[in-house]
């Protein structure tokens, strides 16, 4: 098979478990360094799909990660450091893991000088404290973005509780619920920015597609998973990452894709991803890499 040297790189296996998480990460060839800081989604109280800790465990542990996560801008069990820890405990994360809330004592601002709707992200303060980072995202549907992946688990999914709301309102975060759809969607990818800017060589993305419900692993009570389980993908580019995973739903034979699609696009899901490569920030070409 002949590569194009120009196209970002995505690894696939259709076989997820917690062996494999390891081995894709090994075949992304970077060594993470220093203080590493593993990017989750804790999963909402009564949430059934979240990508639970155990399943994490192998990979975590391999890159000697410190799980984080930041607090949530509306009301649940995630939206104080207090309930959030204590969530933490109840979905077992405390229990094999160091867990940091970014958040928990103030923000730290990344400039975005080139950003299309923000020109700056509110991040946890915690963050200064990790050298490099390893994002571990839940591919799914989302009832705003239309779809979760790479690009919102490090845009809204670092941004601290003030921060998401910035982002959802483009800026403006008394419209984090009325904001025009577009310049949400350019706001995350402007957030997304500043974090691949921030750590530049010192980031990779590992996104899972199991338990795809058209609903956030923010949503107390999600749909069901409407589709098979596909796999495992692994990049350096998250823009590539998302591309790639959006490309699988499309080209499955799922009865149940048509539900996922209807989801993303009747929220315009793949806009983040354009919006994202406009930012250069990764390629929407990329080479699908087997490693069954």
């Amino acid at each position: 098979m002949v590569i194009d040297m120009e196209k970002s790189k995505v690894f696939f296996t259709s076989e997820i478990t917690k062996e494999n998480m390891t081995e894709i990460f090994k075949k992304l060839n970077i060594e993470l360094k220093g203080k590493v800081a593993v990017k989750v989604h804790s999963g909402e109280a009564g949430n059934q799909n979240y990508l639970r800790p155990e399943f994490l465990e192998n990979i975590i542990n391999y890159v000697n990660g410190t799980v984080v996560e930041c607090n949530t801008a509306y009301e649940g069990k995630r939206n104080t450091t207090e309930k959030h820890l204590d969530l933490m405990k109840e979905h077992k994360w405390s229990d094999l893991y160091n867990v940091d809330i970014l958040d928990a004592e103030s923000d730290d601002i990344l400039e975005i000088p080139n950003g299309k709707r923000i020109n700056k992200n509110y991040v946890g303060s915690n963050m200064k404290n990790y050298d490099s980072m390893l994002v571990i995202s839940h591919f799914k549907g989302h009832p705003m973005g239309g779809y979760g992946g790479a690009l919102k688990n490090i845009s809204i999914g670092l941004a601290s509780s003030h921060g998401k709301a910035y982002i959802h309102g483009a800026g403006f975060p008394e419209m984090i619920w009325t904001q025009k759809q577009e310049m949400f969607l350019e706001s995350m990818a402007d957030a997304a920015s500043s974090i691949v800017n921030k750590y530049k060589d010192n980031i990779a993305f590992i996104n899972v597609m199991c338990n795809m419900s058209v609903d956030c692993d923010c949503c107390a009570k999600a749909e069901d998973p409407c589709m098979a389980d596909i796999g495992i993908l692994a990049s350096l580019d998250p823009v590539a990452l998302d591309q790639a995973c959006i490309d699988l739903i499309y080209n499955s034979k799922d009865p149940g894709r048509d539900h996922l699609l209807e989801r993303i696009e009747s929220k315009n899901g793949v806009h983040t991803i354009e919006s994202a490569a406009e930012l250069k920030i990764g390629s929407r070409e990329y080479d699908l890499i087997s490693i069954n």
